[in-house]
This record gives structure tokens, sequence and C-alpha cells, in this order.
């Protein structure tokens, strides 16, 4: 639990925001990672290990929260590279059977997870979020060892950002 001196002083948005500023590179989207995050919290700020993706389907939180915002990159310049780079490595057959655009999707989510980890790594900076990890494996040196981040919010993060009905 938060204690008195580790908690944040975020009584509202602004902030919040502020805070970010002061401790993201990318303070935007690391507030819309803390957006998605608190969407996903149970009542007591916890998040994952597992959500509910499209159709009831469970799967990882740090995955649900990258593929929400994978949509925001589609037009940027960075993805038309990305595409760029993908064709070359699967050659020009790739393109009639569809494989491009299925293996684009694939590299776009492992990019998203990754800056959705660095977001959060911020938050946790920002002192919004505290971190672990839950699943088959836990507290081992091998980071990928089958298991899953939780996030927690702050609750006075929760509540400034469930205190409004849509985010301005």
């Amino acid at each position: 639990m938060y204690t008195q001196q580790s908690s944040p002083r975020a009584e509202d948005l602004g902030s919040i925001l502020n805070a970010l500023a002061q401790n993201s590179r990318r303070p935007r989207y690391a507030f819309m990672v803390l957006g998605l995050i608190a969407e996903a919290a149970r009542p007591d700020g916890q998040a994952g290990p597992w959500v509910a993706g499209p159709g009831g389907v469970r799967q990882p939180l740090r995955e649900w929260v990258a593929e929400k915002l994978v949509p925001l990159a589609a037009r940027d310049h960075r993805r038309a590279a990305m595409r760029r780079k993908v064709e070359l490595r699967l050659g020009p057959r790739a393109s009639e059977e569809g494989l491009v655009d299925a293996a684009l999707e694939e590299e776009a989510l492992a990019v998203g997870k990754a800056n959705v980890s660095r977001a959060v790594s911020d938050l946790v900076k920002a002192g919004f979020v505290r971190r672990h990890y839950a699943g088959r494996v836990k507290d081992h040196r091998n980071r990928g060892g089958g298991r899953h981040a939780v996030y927690i919010v702050a609750p006075q993060v929760l509540n400034a950002i469930r205190s409004r009905p849509t985010l301005v």
C-alpha cells in the first residue's frame, strides 16, 4: 500500500500532467497509458495481469494497452518505414500472399508493448503507479519467465482520473 511519504500529490488532472511533464520524455503518451490502466483497474486500483480483450478473450494487460494504442501510429511515418523493412525481410511474394500486413501488425504490437513498458516506468518514477509481476514463475532474474505485469494505480490518481466522466 502507498505510504503517506510515497503517495503522489495528484488531486486533479492538471497536477498529474505537470508531474508527467517533469518525469517523462513522452508525457502525453504516458498520460494515455495511465488512462488505459485506470480504465482496466479494479476499484482497489490494481489492473492485470489479465484483462478481457476483444470478444471477452483474456489477454495480458500490457498487450491490451499496446493494442489500444496501435491505431495512433497507423499513419505515422515510422509505420511506413516499418512496412518497407518488413517487405524487404519477407521478399516480393509476401505482399501477394498477405503476409506483410500480418507481420507488420505483429511487429507494431511488439514495439507498442516496449513503448508501454517505458511509459509505465515513467509512471512509476512519477509515483503514480506501482508494478509487480504475477504468473507461472515470479521473483527470479529472468524477467520473461512466463510472468505478466500487474499495475497498481495510486488511489489519488485513480480518483482524479475517474472523477471526470470524460477526459479533456
